[in-house]
């Protein structure tokens, strides 16, 4: 039942009236919110963005929850980065210590290995994971949606009573 909930959630945002670049703004966002660590700091700001920037708030939910499950996955890497940006470049260690005698810095729990990998992997895929879910959503209007729209089984379903009694009720609700 959850999965089928999901899956109507992402038909509704890909089929939607929002731009793409907006769905994409809130899968990259989820992102980040999905791959790191969810009690820290930067997820504040990025939560504080997401309230700034308009993006779509079911795309970022969705992606946080999509991305949360494939972050056990990455677990191991993210860790393994972290550790190498904390412990084994002795070049940086001047400046961890720098940020960990800042004031606020401290509470972003940046010397955690974990927290620090994941963070700077959910980062670098920052912009690749925008351009490719924008293009993902552009494709996705200009060819599947379509040929969904042809099946048989959505034209009945369009044809029903209650299809029209809820188109009817959300054009009244906009």
């Amino acid at each position: 039942m959850l999965l089928l909930k999901f899956l109507k959630q992402l038909f509704q945002i890909l089929n939607g009236e929002v731009a793409p670049r907006q769905v994409a703004g809130g899968i990259a966002f989820g992102m980040i919110l999905g791959l790191t660590p969810t009690f820290s700091l930067h997820n504040l700001v990025v939560v504080f963005l997401i309230c700034i920037i308009r993006v779509n708030v079911s795309a970022v939910i969705f992606s946080w929850l999509l991305f949360g499950l494939a972050s056990w996955a990455i677990d191991p890497l993210s860790h393994q980065l972290g550790y190498l940006l904390l412990v084994r470049m002795e070049f940086l260690k001047p400046l961890w210590t720098v940020f960990y005698n800042m004031p606020l810095i401290p509470l972003t729990g940046f010397n955690n290995t974990l927290l620090l990998g994941s963070l700077v992997i959910s980062l670098i895929l920052f912009y690749p994971g925008l351009i490719a879910s924008e293009k993902g959503v552009l494709a996705y209007r200009a060819s599947v949606k379509p040929r969904l729209e042809k099946l048989r089984i959505f034209q009945v379903l369009k044809a029903s009573w209650i299809y029209q009694w809820y188109a009817r009720i959300s054009n009244f609700r906009n």
